[in-house]
């Protein structure tokens, strides 16, 4: 292994203590030519430093965490994401989607992906069945999609997901040959797209991994109220990443994975509804119908307003935090 040059500007890391640890560290990090991951690694030093002397962390709570972290990473795999899962339970995964996608008011809210979302799922033209399973109750999902001015936005890709009557997505049966439960669609000139699926359910994310064991020590449920997953794509419009929730479900209000807003949570209707619309599809009269209206927001829409509360923010770190492109970093 041939000898790295030292560089001649390094920081002189001397007699290091409980009280300038966290400096010197940033002060070697303060090298990296990146300014995004420099401001990064300076605020994710100092607070896990912080999180250690406010706590007093001791070496067996410390061991214990890597040990954790070790075996979270252990059980993912390409159909099952720990990983994720940790994020979901610990409220990470619907922050972060809120800072970096923040709608305008009226706007159709985001909500967080959850592990078992994939990327083979078959494109089914509207109308059409998402879900086989024979055991679940029949439902109609017929919804429109517009923009901030209330027009509606054609061929925009749907990606839709959701479980069994069981409570189990596809990926979670070893004898997996295909997708059920999921399917990608398409807008019509109306905005409109439709597809048969079955009344979601409620179910318990997985509980056999280091996240389940997690949520027995800090005593919490594991369980999931009844939802569907919707995922919008379309040139020019920020992406969406939703779930409507069924009102009154047992779990509404202490979902496992903190996904729940009040805009989402839908009440369920009858075909027979909505006029013409069992003889178009040859639905049964007494089939459940969800119905929905999703707002996106532009591209340009999203980014103005993720540059102004990252400023405000900007405004509260101090006169050393700058924004690039809706980023913060150090000046």
């Amino acid at each position: 292994m041939s000898e790295q040059k030292l560089p001649t500007d390094l920081p002189l890391l001397k007699d290091l203590n409980i009280g300038n640890i966290t400096e010197n560290v940033n002060a070697i990090n303060s090298r990296c030519e990146d300014a995004r991951m420099k401001f990064l690694f300076e605020k994710l030093v100092t607070h896990l430093h912080n999180f250690a002397r406010e706590t007093r962390l001791s070496i067996p709570e410390w061991a214990a965490a890597l040990r954790f972290l070790v075996e979270v990473g252990q059980i993912s795999n390409d159909v099952r994401h720990e990983f994720i899962l940790l994020s979901d339970v610990l409220g990470l995964s619907l922050l972060v989607d809120a800072i970096d996608h923040p709608k305008p008011p009226n706007t159709t809210e985001g909500t967080v992906l959850g592990p078992f979302h994939t990327t083979d799922a078959q494109h089914v033209e509207s109308g059409e069945q998402v879900s086989f399973d024979p055991n679940g109750e029949p439902l109609f999902v017929l919804c429109f999609i517009k923009d901030t001015n209330g027009r509606p936005i054609p061929n925009v890709c749907i990606d839709v997901w959701e479980t069994d009557s069981k409570g189990f997505y596809d990926v979670q049966y070893e004898n997996r040959s295909s997708p059920d439960g999921r399917a990608i669609l398409t807008s019509d000139q109306d905005g409109m797209f439709a597809f048969k699926a079955i009344v979601p359910v409620p179910y318990p994310i997985p509980s056999d991994g280091p996240v389940g064991k997690l949520l027995e020590k800090l005593n919490r449920h594991c369980y999931r109220p009844s939802h569907m997953h919707f995922m919008f794509k379309k040139q020019g419009y920020s992406q969406l990443i939703t779930a409507l929730y069924l009102r009154n479900d047992p779990y509404e209000t202490s979902d496992a994975v903190f996904g729940v807003k009040e805009s989402l949570i839908v009440d369920l209707h009858q075909v027979s509804d909505v006029e013409g619309l069992r003889e178009k599809y040859d639905l049964a009269s007494d089939m459940k119908l969800l119905e929905y209206e999703f707002v996106l927001v532009t591209d340009e829409e999203s980014d103005c307003l993720r540059e102004e509360e990252a400023r405000r923010q900007a405004m509260k770190e101090g006169a050393n935090i700058k924004v690039v492109n809706g980023l913060l970093i150090s000046k």
